[in-house]
């Protein structure tokens, strides 16, 4: 530790010795590293990082991300954005639908890959890393089935066909791991490496915390495609194009659907391995998701209610973006229909998209209070909230309402 501490005082942006550092934080979990360690990478952060301000390298802004990340509880300011690493993933974003779309799938692919790779490593007894509570061999075997479930609808590039992927679960996710190897970068290698700090050595924190990153990815992805179907009912100087605001819709739906065997996979932790880690992450909670709370305010205006809640006081940015008027879905289509721009039959596929969004959404949220349930309990949240209490009470806020349409009866959310 001596040793490491001192080849710190050398270090800069370009030559820091991250997987030495990656390495000790894995070895104890992020919640028991040496507090000489972390005042020595706090030293790091504020000389090395100081000195390559200026030139706002690229090396520079990595670094600092990642110590950011590593020094939250250090710094007091440990939350789930910071356990979860999201800085240091490239998330998609709303520039270019079709570019983020190819984002979102590599860094799914990546994500699930990792996931994957770890739970065979373990089992083969081929890494030390998060060693306590391992599964057993049927977990991970389920762990696999569902892995591949994932991967379905983005390893077709890679070549594999559907014989090996109907192989045994084991031996298909070995394929699918040996497909992806030579196509990440080590630049991708980077990005895994420094997305996972866990708090503890418990195994399934590894699955826990890639899960959660790609969940952001996908909420990510469709806040995006939120805001260019908005754009798509309001354009500046041309008509409507209500097709493409209902396929941007349809498309929300299908990544909600994609997703969902990411709560099979979730479900698959064991309750007291969970429980046994998640002692150390308070101050950390999905009610703190950006683009969770950002995909909903684009859905329609949240209720004062909801908006002085919690909720959105734990995202004080798009709270901010909200309050300033942030366009939103359900007020596009009212817009569009007020003006008469609109004919029936676009009305109709628009109204029906939404439909089909919403049911997918309300069912996303119905499983995840289900599963929070059967983790906690009736333990209190980590966010400082009451946990599944707090995830029953809202559990029936309508993702649209009025005349906007597209709002089944009883769909609810619960995040």
């Amino acid at each position: 530790m001596t040793d490491l501490i001192d080849c710190l005082e050398q270090a800069d942006p370009a030559t820091f010795p991250y997987d030495d550092i990656v390495a000790e934080f894995q070895r104890v979990g992020k919640h028991f590293v040496c507090k000489e360690l972390l005042a020595a990478l706090d030293n790091v952060r504020r000389l090395a990082i100081g000195e390559h301000h200026r030139t706002a390298s690229p090396e520079a802004g990595l670094l600092k991300r990642f110590l950011d990340c590593a020094l939250d509880k250090w710094d007091g300011k440990y939350d789930y954005l910071s356990y979860t690493g999201l800085s240091l993933l490239p998330l998609p974003d709303e520039s270019d639908t079709a570019s983020a779309v190819r984002l979102h799938d590599r860094l799914m692919l990546l994500l699930i890959t990792d996931t994957v790779r770890f739970e065979l490593a373990a089992a083969d007894g081929r890494t030390t890393l998060l060693p306590r509570m391992r599964p057993d061999q049927p977990v991970t075997i389920k762990r696999c089935r569902l892995c591949l479930r994932l991967f379905a609808s983005r390893l077709g590039p890679l070549g594999l066909t559907d014989a090996e992927l109907a192989a045994g679960p084991v031996a298909a996710a070995r394929r699918a791991c040996a497909a992806v190897a030579p196509t990440v970068t080590p630049a991708e290698e980077r990005m895994l490496q420094l997305s996972m700090l866990p708090v503890d050595t418990v195994h399934d924190e590894y699955m826990f915390i890639r899960v959660l990153q790609s969940f952001e990815s996908t909420f990510a992805l469709i806040g995006g495609h939120l805001g260019a179907a908005i754009r798509a009912l309001r354009p500046a100087d041309a008509q409507p194009d209500a097709s493409l605001a209902a396929a941007l819709l349809r498309d929300c739906a299908a990544e909600l659907h994609r997703a969902a065997p990411l709560f099979s996979l979730l479900a698959t932790m064991q309750v007291g391995a969970f429980r046994s880690f998640r002692q150390f992450t308070e101050g950390a909670s999905a009610i703190q998701s950006r683009a969770y709370k950002l995909m909903e305010a684009l859905c329609r205006v949240p209720d004062t209610s909801r908006l002085d809640s919690p909720a959105y006081h734990n995202v004080p940015d798009v709270r901010a973006l909200v309050v300033d008027g942030l366009p939103n879905l359900q007020q596009a289509v009212e817009q569009s229909r007020a003006s008469g721009v609109l004919t029936p039959a676009a009305d109709k596929e628009v109204a029906d998209a939404m439909s089909g969004f919403a049911g997918m959404l309300s069912k996303w949220r119905t499983t995840h209070y289900r599963l929070a349930v059967r983790m906690l309990g009736e333990a209190p949240g980590t966010g400082y909230t009451e946990g599944t209490p707090y995830l029953k009470s809202v559990q029936h806020i309508p993702v649209f309402t009025g005349s906007a349409g597209g709002e089944p009866r009883g769909l609810s959310e619960s995040q």
